[in-house]
């Protein structure tokens, strides 16, 4: 019995043993795996971790490069288009406030006399006695700041941050665009140059590292480890600031006066291709972006919003038939008022019946049917080519953000109806921008220059780039482009065109009235894009320019686009100082 017990013990103390041995084993094996994890699998996490509480690593912001318009009258005088800006945030501690000033009312009137701000509000806050922190103002400017140190107040200080500031306000806003943030809160740029240049603008991040000593704080530099910020380039642009003021002026005026729904206008050097102005109404204030209600004011309609040129475009159908010896400007058809093909019938506006007519007649009173049979003349595949050469239907490569390229598709289809009805501009779309380019290579002997607005280039190293002119292409012949440049000198002086004269000089342009095809693609009656594009002096043109009205309250462009683009006109003889030629 005793032998049994002591057998029953024996076998009780080797249950146990056991269990140690199987505990000491799983916990051994818990800390190797753990190890394991430690030093293999995420040994780069807890090296770093361990490296940051011996190191400080610290980034070096670079400054943003910053916009300029020019004087184009004189080389040195610049104008701020988008600027750095120090800004502060206003914090008041109010039971430090409440400790040192004897009448916190008093500093409470103060504060909201100088940041406008509600009294009341900002003496809630200063009378919450437990608080250490409040937020008084936001987006505070230097002046304002110096002006409340004098006043000395205690429990008051001030946060300084860097800010994006558009000097000009709405002036050339579609252009610039704006500095916002992106999804991970960093500084970006959103639309025109600033969306389009950002990397440029930005510049490189640097970065600097150091030792910590005991305390955590910075003991000494490491060696080798600093890498300088590269602060970003800035830009001077070819847009003319009074060139710019003045048509945006004429623009807005025609906006109201016309009830229109919106507007473009863009002026460039048709020799080189340098935009000198580009403006759209409605437009937007920069500095204020983001209480912009409706998203689509941010577009540049100048590049973004291709339409149905219309009747304009049958100066590109004149250019191709001219050009390839189809006809002359006296080449003679007849109208009938009407052509068909199959089930669809083409008409000339307000169903006008013009008989014999030239080529020129075609452009001067604008006849449908003239177009068509220019068009015809040179054929679909020959046609298709000269627009393409043009520029039609790809993007101009601006420096601008949300550049589209239109839609010439149609063409290709190398039917009949097609090529009629787009030699008087239906059934293809073009940006403003592109129909102003085009018109250039006319005004400068059949040449296209690629359009450009950043004239230079200035990097934080010293180092410029200036931009050159860069040719396209030669797209028609110099004796082609003469023709039809004083065919439209015709329009201008006995045509639609007259209000867009300019006295002493010959200029030379077209009118477009195009209806806009609604949601079903059906035209609507009485919505319409007016346009009018032009040029002069017509013997060496020194400007081209397009003027664009959508839905404006009149029939015709003639009486909304073309009286604008004179008004302009008149202004730019004056400021480039062109003598007369008449």
């Amino acid at each position: 019995m005793v032998y049994q017990n002591r057998k029953k013990n024996i076998n009780i103390e080797d249950e146990r043993l056991n269990i140690i041995k199987w505990c000491v084993f799983v916990f051994g094996g818990v800390i190797i795996v753990k190890l394991f994890f430690l030093q293999v699998v995420n040994y780069n996490y807890y090296s770093k971790a361990a490296e940051n509480k011996h190191s400080l690593v610290k980034d070096l912001m670079p400054v943003r490069g910053q916009i300029y318009l020019r004087d184009i009258k004189s080389d040195n005088k610049l104008y701020p288009l988008a600027l750095n800006k120090d800004i502060y945030t206003i914090i008041a501690d109010p039971k430090t406030i409440q400790e040192k000033n004897k009448d916190i009312k008093s500093a409470a009137s103060l504060l909201a006399q100088k940041l406008n701000l509600s009294e009341d509000e900002i003496l809630a806050k200063l009378s919450k006695t437990k608080s250490r922190y409040e937020v008084i103002g936001k987006r505070v400017s230097t002046e304002i700041v110096e002006q409340l140190k004098l006043e000395n107040l205690l429990g008051i200080s001030y946060e300084r941050s860097a800010s994006r500031y558009y000097p000009e306000k709405e002036l050339a806003s579609q252009v610039v665009g704006y500095l916002g943030a992106d999804d991970k809160k960093n500084s970006h740029g959103f639309y025109g140059l600033e969306g389009y240049e950002n990397d440029l603008l930005s510049g490189k991040t640097g970065f600097i590292s150091a030792e910590r000593d005991a305390n955590g704080g910075t003991l000494t530099l490491i060696p080798g480890e600093k890498k300088e910020a590269v602060d970003g380039a800035d830009l001077i642009l070819t847009i003319d600031r009074a060139i710019e003021n003045v048509a945006c002026e004429k623009l807005r005026e025609g906006i109201v006066k016309l009830q229109a729904k919106s507007g473009t206008v863009v002026i460039m050097n048709p020799k080189t291709g340098a935009i000198l102005a580009m403006c759209n109404e409605p437009s937007f204030d920069p500095n204020n972006y983001n209480q912009v209600k409706d998203f689509r004011v941010f577009n540049n309609d100048a590049i973004f919003t291709p339409y149905e040129p219309g009747s304009v475009f049958k100066v590109i159908t004149m250019a191709a038939a001219l050009d390839s010896g189809k006809v002359s400007p006296g080449t003679t058809f007849v109208d009938t008022g009407e052509l068909k093909f199959g089930k669809y019938f083409i008409h000339n506006a307000a169903l006008k019946k013009y008989g014999l007519q030239t080529m020129t007649d075609v452009l001067k009173e604008s006849i449908n049917t003239g177009a068509v049979f220019a068009a015809q003349q040179v054929g679909s595949v020959a046609f298709k080519k000269y627009v393409d050469d043009f520029g039609f239907g790809v993007l101009s490569g601006i420096e601008l953000d949300k550049e589209t390229a239109g839609n010439i598709s149609a063409l290709n289809s190398n039917k009949d109806l097609d090529l009629a009805t787009g030699s008087f501009g239906q059934g293809i779309t073009a940006t403003p921008l592109q129909l102003t380019s085009a018109f250039a290579a006319i005004a400068n002997k059949g040449n296209l220059y690629k359009p450009y607005i950043v004239a230079e280039t200035h990097y934080s190293d010293g180092h410029k780039d200036i931009t050159m002119p860069r040719l396209v292409r030669q797209v028609i012949s110099e004796k082609a482009a003469k023709l039809l440049s004083s065919m439209l000198v015709v329009v201008v002086k006995e045509g639609h065109g007259k209000a867009a004269g300019v006295p002493g000089y010959y200029i030379g342009g077209k009118t477009g009235t195009a209806q806009i095809p609604g949601p079903n693609g059906k035209y609507v009656e009485e919505q319409t894009n007016q346009t009018f594009i032009g040029f002069g002096p017509i013997e060496d043109p020194e400007f081209v320019m397009l003027v664009k009205y959508v839905e404006p309250q009149v029939t015709y462009a003639e009486y909304s686009a073309v009286p604008t683009f004179g008004e302009i006109a008149k202004f730019l003889v004056q400021y480039l100082e062109i003598p007369p030629n008449k």
